[in-house]
């Protein structure tokens, strides 16, 4: 069967290739590739940047944003085939660690967490893969192909959960949410805001193309400039750029007791320690609270099935903005001008 696989940590060696099928060892779920979305980790892999091939091997198949079909549903009576299905992407350490003990994998303590597409186990860009049946999740059926958004709708859901979680420490009664960065991830997280029935404003330095367009269809505001521009002081920020300066801004621009997430991995570049000063003034003087979140556990995945479940399907298509078959993947990772999700298609939905 055909794969794109990449050796990690050496640039230019991504292909699309023949490989064995699937092991039963990987998993007694067979299913059918239908597409797998392509996000900015999947580019640096292919840059050599990232990743780690699975034990005993050299090539790494990439991954981790999939949608498939079930072939084969196995011993388990989970699912059917047919079934809508969506692979899980992290693993809990073998260890395992207090966290991954508890199915907290995405709080892993020790870092031997494993995932899919990424580091130590073959990800979903092949023809067909296997699933352990506990690390699928059914699709709603009415998403079809949109059901490619299931897994970086689970990082705006688990950040979404430590937002509310951390602002619990004090009253609090959030109205205004700013979320920066207007990709895939800053759209989703103004999706859910906006189920949260929060006032959502939007900034992004795109001035005209889909992502305004998608914003205001959504009900939201959307702003170009700075954070500083906006005209007023959120009470949350959803910052996912992982720009330094954007990060900064926001810290010095949220209100007073608000919750600043952070879910965007970028460089800052140079730090200036005065501009460091300012930022954790600007914390202790308005008690605000800076959180980090990444990945997600199974209870983030129900509720990010659920959030696409209550969406508007005319407006999460519009998030796909292009669909490329495997043979063009090096296109696919290839950013323009008006992508907002790139999905590799390997059937029809």
């Amino acid at each position: 069967m055909k794969a794109i696989t990449v050796e990690p940590h050496k640039p230019e060696t991504a292909r699309l290739e023949d490989i064995p099928e699937p092991d039963a060892s990987g998993g007694s779920v067979l299913v059918e590739a239908i597409a797998v979305g392509v996000c900015g980790t999947d580019v640096e892999i292919v840059e050599g940047k990232y990743g780690w091939p699975p034990p005993g091997k050299t090539r790494l198949v990439l991954g981790h944003e999939s949608l498939g079909r079930v072939v084969d549903a196995g011993p388990s009576g989970t699912f059917q085939k047919g079934d809508l299905v969506v692979g899980i992407v992290r693993r809990p350490d073998p260890v395992p660690c207090p966290n991954c003990a508890v199915g907290e994998w995405d709080m892993c303590r020790n870092g031997r967490y494993t995932e899919r597409g990424i580091k130590e186990i073959d990800g979903f860009m092949s023809e067909r893969w296997r699933t352990e049946p506990e690390y699928a999740m059914k699709v709603d059926r009415s998403l079809g192909l949109l059901g490619v958004l299931l897994e970086p709708t689970t990082v705006v859901a688990k950040a979404w959960e430590q937002v509310f979680a951390v602002g619990q420490r004090a009253l609090w009664e959030p109205q205004t949410v700013l979320v920066t960065g207007a990709g895939p991830i800053g759209l989703l997280a103004a999706l859910v805001g906006k189920q949260h029935g929060l006032d959502v404003h939007v900034l992004d330095r795109a001035e005209v193309g889909p992502k305004p367009e998608l914003v205001r269809a959504l009900g939201a505001t959307y702003h170009t400039g700075s954070v500083a521009a906006v005209g007023f002081e959120p009470d949350i920020i959803m910052e996912c750029t992982g720009v330094g300066q954007i990060i900064h801004d926001a810290v010095k621009g949220i209100g007073s007791g608000g919750v600043v997430c952070l879910t965007g991995v970028g460089s800052g570049g140079s730090a200036v320690s005065s501009a460091v000063a300012d930022v954790a003034a600007a914390a202790v003087l308005k008690n605000i609270v800076v959180v980090g979140s990444v990945n997600a556990n199974k209870r983030h995945w129900y509720k990010a099935g659920q959030v696409l479940a209550r969406a508007d399907r005319a407006w999460l298509s519009r998030l796909i903005t292009r669909r490329e078959p495997p043979a063009e993947f090096m296109r696919a990772l290839q950013k323009e001008p008006n992508d907002i999700k790139v999905v590799i298609q390997f059937a029809q939905e």
